[in-house]
């Protein structure tokens, strides 16, 4: 039987150490997130009583199956949804250890990743980053497309009272930009998974595929869905707050010459 808010959140203390025993970072009752080594990509759980969402994939089919592995373990179930906030290799490549979850990308994401111009740039890039050639090319082959795409906003619910929504708030960092909100309850905070739209362990990157002009914009519409008070989780570094992300937004904002 699926559990109450109120059963939820009063043995969120014990889920809590069960995460943070697992090398995840509690945000809220029921979210939790995990810098990876290497490039401190984060990845992100949310569950409710039904399902369980993965925010993020990692760099590679072994740290994709690591993710999922640590994520089941606390759980005691599986992954059923996994959300690609956009299709760099330190996010997507492993993906295909998800093996029958649905998978979120925001729309044209699944042309991206299934052409074979867009997977031969991904394993480049990730190649040039440092990841082994094979390892890169087998996560590159396997990887599925999203078969859930996002043009506007989508709330999915994880069962009874906990949903994430799904928000296609680009092209900005890159061509396919999706932020995950997680609503708070009860004295709880927002939750917002920001992919790289927002960095705090360096300056937000911009590569070949980036539209700086609309990532101002994509900033005002991630703090609109979060609020002031929200937890907002960058792609790479510690999670901030509103205050950081209004100042991300208008360093890029004077950075690439648009209000």
């Amino acid at each position: 039987m699926d559990r109450t808010w109120e059963e939820e959140r009063a043995g969120n203390g014990s889920e809590e150490a069960a995460w943070r025993a697992a090398g995840w970072e509690p945000l809220a009752p029921g979210v939790a997130r995990r810098r990876l080594p290497g490039w401190d990509a984060t990845a992100g759980v949310v569950h409710g009583p039904a399902a369980v969402l993965v925010v993020d994939a990692g760099s590679s089919l072994r740290e994709g199956a690591g993710l999922r592995t640590a994520a089941e373990r606390v759980l005691g179930r599986r992954v059923t949804h996994l959300a690609l906030t956009h299709p760099h290799f330190d996010h997507v490549l492993g993906a295909a250890a998800f093996t029958g979850a649905r998978i979120y990308g925001a729309v044209r994401m699944d042309l991206m990743l299934g052409g074979e111009r867009g997977r031969a740039a991904l394993r480049e890039d990730a190649v040039s980053h440092g990841v082994d050639r094979e390892a890169a090319e087998e996560a590159v082959g396997l990887l599925p497309r999203p078969g859930h795409l996002i043009s506007g906003d989508l709330a999915v619910s994880l069962g009874g009272w906990r949903e994430a929504v799904l928000a296609n708030v680009g092209p900005a960092h890159s061509g396919h930009d999706l932020a995950v909100l997680v609503p708070g309850r009860a004295g709880a905070p927002n939750v917002v998974f920001c992919g790289d739209l927002v960095e705090e362990s360096g300056e937000p990157q911009a590569g070949p595929d980036a539209v700086p002009g609309q990532w101002p914009a994509a900033l005002d519409r991630v703090l609109d869905l979060g609020g002031e008070d929200a937890l907002y989780v960058p792609g790479h570094g510690a999670v901030v707050g509103a205050a950081f992300v209004r100042a991300q937004r208008a360093r890029l904002a004077s950075r690439f010459g648009v209000s």
